[in-house]
């Protein structure tokens, strides 16, 4: 199958989104499959409309009208997959609360009882339902194997390291020949965690050499109620940032201290940065003046040149629409101010 490769060679810096977007009102409403394609096709619209360059989905393929509030990053790809029950009994959720790494979650996605598979997982589909109304080349974004493995209570494989790349196989041939035009996978839970650094950077390598378009890895620090759920900074991710076979990097930096830009000099150069200039943490609506210069910091730090995307920091979803639609044309102006176009 042929991937849409229409990602625009010009400006030089181009504008994307990470990927969730608010869901319509309108949809929680009165959700069907034509619903959904429907406000897929408004999302896509709202951000070519905008002047976005690399405009994703909103990741409503993974719309689930039982859970609106969220945006399927884990659930999704762990309700799909075979060898998981989503049954939660008493002594799971006791067993999966007395592993200390899992603080930030009371209970496991899933209990993993047999060999992980294909199941119910179908990304061709959901892809191909989006390429229908993108209007163009699109970005198409999948939750990281390594968060992944971390949200589940291993009763089959007895090995983390086992697990993790089990979850990557199954990823690796969802990827594949994908019509889109560049495969993002995101992943919000290593930033706080560098010591798996090396597991994360295979298990994201596997799924990243299955696609044969553009490829992208998203790292934040966490989102939820416009909260950090991760502490610890791009400088101790240096080594792991550098071990991956992405054609760029999608990087949270406008919620992030300042300092945060000097270790992005260090990202070998055959990687190209993508720069987080919007905070969608907060309901201020960025200046285009503000964005022109966080990119002008930013390149001083890293090198002219080095920037080759801008973007918000993470996906939209926790936002109200009118507030992610500003922002979304404050970026574009913003790119545009910063090189002198318009």
């Amino acid at each position: 199958m042929n991937f849409i490769s229409t990602i625009p060679n010009s400006p030089e810096i181009l504008t994307t989104t990470v990927g969730s977007y608010p869901v319509p009102d309108w949809l929680n409403a009165l959700p069907s499959e034509q619903s959904i394609v429907d406000a897929t096709r408004v999302i896509f619209d709202t951000q070519r409309q905008a002047g976005i360059d690399l405009p994703t989905d909103g990741e409503l393929y993974r719309f689930d009208i039982n859970h609106p509030d969220t945006n399927g990053m884990i659930d999704y790809f762990v309700e799909s997959m075979g060898g998981i029950s989503t049954g939660i009994g008493r002594s799971d959720g006791e067993a999966f609360r007395s592993k200390a790494e899992m603080g930030w979650r009371a209970k496991p996605a899933g209990i993993v009882e047999g060999a992980l598979e294909e199941g119910r997982l179908n990304l061709l589909e959901d892809c191909l339902r989006a390429s229908e109304v993108a209007g163009g080349g699109f970005k198409f974004t999948v939750t990281s194997p390594y968060m992944l493995a971390r949200t589940l209570l291993d009763h089959h494989y007895g090995d983390f390291e086992a697990l993790t790349m089990a979850i990557a196989d199954v990823l690796a041939d969802q990827v594949r020949g994908l019509p889109c035009a560049c495969v993002q996978v995101d992943e919000a839970n290593i930033p706080g965690n560098p010591a798996d650094g090396p597991l994360a950077a295979r298990a994201i390598n596997r799924v990243l050499d299955a696609v044969e378009g553009e490829t992208a890895v998203h790292f934040c620090f966490g989102n939820y109620g416009g909260q950090s759920i991760q502490k610890g900074s791009w400088k101790a991710l240096l080594e792991f940032l550098n071990e991956l076979h992405a054609g760029h990097l999608v990087l949270e930096l406008a919620h992030r201290p300042d300092d945060d830009l000097d270790a992005l000099a260090e990202i070998d150069s055959r990687i190209a940065l993508g720069l987080g200039v919007i905070d969608i943490k907060v309901n201020h609506v960025e200046t285009p003046d503000e964005i022109a210069t966080r990119i002008e910091n930013a390149e001083s730090k890293v090198g002219k040149g080095r920037v080759k995307f801008v973007h918000p920091d993470c996906g939209f979803w926790m936002l109200k629409r009118s507030i992610a639609d500003r922002k979304l044309e404050a970026l574009v102006k913003g790119r545009d101010k910063f090189l002198g176009l318009g």
